[in-house]
């Protein structure tokens, strides 16, 4: 049974709203709670304009087999600075000329040249940080002084309990309340705590002294108790405490790290190894002397705690020390697949052995070259439309109107595909652009011609459509499949202006098999009726009348 076609139509016109408010210029942005995504066609250093920088970079130090392994290092680095920087799309590359390694970066849209040598030449900054320690609020002498005082206004005469733990409590859990605590079981607070909340006190007492655990003193009433069911059939007591603290220490914000004096000059180098035990991927490091004795003082006093380890000011982990580590190698273990654990070796290697790069090369493209070649790029791709439309309608007539339609939609999805992905356009890229519309021009001439035919052989008009469609997808399909292939082979061992080519042109074929065999479908089915059947001259010439 054929699908509705009208269906179909509302489901085109819906795309073509959404596809159409994308395109816009000043259209919305794509925002989804956190996320945001500015929607703009992002144009390359050829038609924008902007900054080309040449590096060569010195791999004398490093072995032959480990050399590709450290540009990619340097241009992960490159490309994080140049991010920072604040330029979208940045395109860097590293390419070997004879002997000598090079990188290459282009920096569209940027005018301050002498800022971004300065930005891409420093040295990239790997440090070990370890997590802050307490604020030291006062001593313990001072903290159990001031716990007596404030234990001596609570047994004043009229004493408000919570206004005093309002004024004088160092927990900001329970402060604000009042240091009220609500009901609670035994095992969630320290030992001391819970003694005199559950065996010391009764109802409506307090303590006569301050009780000391790892956090200050502490002033703790109970208000009340009760028994209640745990679920299974059992009564379990809860208290409902009040407690002021006096504090002797104040935790830090949570993540807050402290510098060390372990940086990566003293990494030797990461690798990527796996757990004997799991074979999950993980990554290994080795100190040198320096860093041995460091990293064991670290992970001495840390235990149980974390060190992150910042790259360039960032972390990039945040592992948690088992134990003192004395022999100066260490492994960070997560989730990692092995890419990514290939990619954070990468990356230490290019904060603790960078290679040294030295400018060779500086070119600024003026953006009269860019607006230029946009003009003149618009106006080919225009023309080559208007061409195509006009040729389409002359001798396809309303199918060839209808294909229009459809050429105009698949315009539009590319367009919306480019500023969602995001494609960085160049010259290259906006020819492929233009060529994949001659793709979709081509589709539609192959199912037009078999339509025609089935209705030179006396085929029902429905019946004709549905049998040209079908003979014409095969040719479709093989030509267009034939061509992606050769478009992913141009992206994958080609240049950057070959594969910005090859990447709009595999777009557009994609898109454009889409168009010709969904829209153009549909749009005749919409209109194959018997009004179109009794009307054969608006399909083309030489088609018999339907007979009566």
């Amino acid at each position: 049974m054929r699908k509705n076609p009208w269906l179909s139509l509302a489901l085109i016109l819906v795309l073509t709203v959404v596809v159409g408010t994308i395109d816009y210029p000043r259209g919305p942005d794509l925002r989804i709670g956190r996320y945001f995504k500015e929607l703009k066609v992002h144009l390359g250093l050829d038609l924008q304009g902007g900054t080309r920088l040449i590096y060569d970079a010195d791999t004398s130090t490093i072995p032959e087999r480990d050399r590709e392994d450290a540009l990619q290092g340097v241009r992960d680095v490159v490309e994080r600075r140049v991010n920072a920087f604040g330029v979208s799309e940045p395109v860097v590359q590293t390419n070997r000329v004879g002997s000598q390694w090079r990188v290459s970066v282009e920096l569209a849209g940027v005018r301050d040249i002498n800022e971004a040598i300065r930005l891409i030449g420093e040295t990239p900054f790997l440090e070990f940080r370890e997590e802050t320690p307490p604020v030291q609020l006062r001593t313990d002498e001072e903290a159990k002084a001031r716990a007596q005082d404030v234990l001596q206004k609570i047994g004043a005469p009229n004493a408000d309990f919570a206004a005093l733990a309002k004024e004088f409590s160092d927990d900001p859990g329970s402060k604000d309340l009042g240091g009220d605590l609500g009901f609670a079981r035994r095992g969630q607070f320290v030992n001391e705590f819970e003694v005199a909340l559950f065996d010391e006190l009764q109802d409506g007492e307090i303590v006569n002294q301050p009780i000391k655990t790892q956090f200050g003193y502490h002033l703790i009433k109970r208000i009340e108790s009760r028994a209640i069911d745990d679920g299974s059939g059992n009564q379990t007591a809860e208290v409902h405490g009040q407690h002021i603290l006096v504090a002797t220490t104040q935790p830090p914000p949570e993540g807050n790290f402290t510098p060390t004096k372990l940086s990566g000059k003293n990494l030797r180098h990461a690798t990527v190894q796996f757990d004997p035990n799991t074979g999950e991927p993980e990554v290994g490091l080795q100190f040198d002397d320096e860093g041995t004795q460091l990293f064991a003082d670290i992970t001495k006093r840390n235990v149980g705690k974390s060190v992150a380890i910042y790259l360039d000011g960032s972390p990039i982990s945040i592992p948690v020390v088992q134990q003192e580590i004395t022999a100066g190698t260490a492994v960070i273990t997560g989730n990692f697949s092995l890419a990514e654990a290939k990619v954070l070796a990468r990356r230490l290697n290019a904060g603790a052995l960078p290679v040294p790069i030295m400018l060779v090369n500086q070119q600024t493209v003026g953006p009269s070259l860019g607006k230029e070649s946009v003009a003149r790029s618009v106006f080919a791709g225009l023309v080559g439309i208007l061409a195509v439309a006009a040729f389409m309608v002359a001798y396809y007539r309303l199918p060839g109107l209808l294909a229009t339609f459809a050429l105009g939609l698949y315009a539009l999805i590319v367009l919306a595909v480019f500023k969602l992905w995001p494609i960085t356009l160049t010259l290259a890229g906006v020819a492929g652009f233009i060529l994949s519309i001659g793709m979709a021009v081509d589709a539609n001439v192959l199912i037009f011609e078999r339509f025609r035919e089935e209705l030179r052989s006396g085929r029902p008009l429905q019946s004709a459509l549905d049998e040209g469609f079908r003979r014409a997808w095969l040719s479709i399909r093989d030509s267009n499949v034939s061509t992606l292939i050769t478009a992913l082979i141009l992206a994958w061992f080609g240049t950057s202006i070959i594969k910005g080519f090859a990447i709009t042109l595999a777009i557009g074929i994609i898109v454009s098999m889409f168009t010709a065999i969904s829209v153009s479908r549909t749009l005749l089915r919409v209109v194959g009726t018997q009004w179109l059947d009794r009307r054969r001259g608006l399909i083309g010439a030489n088609i018999p009348p339907a007979s009566s």
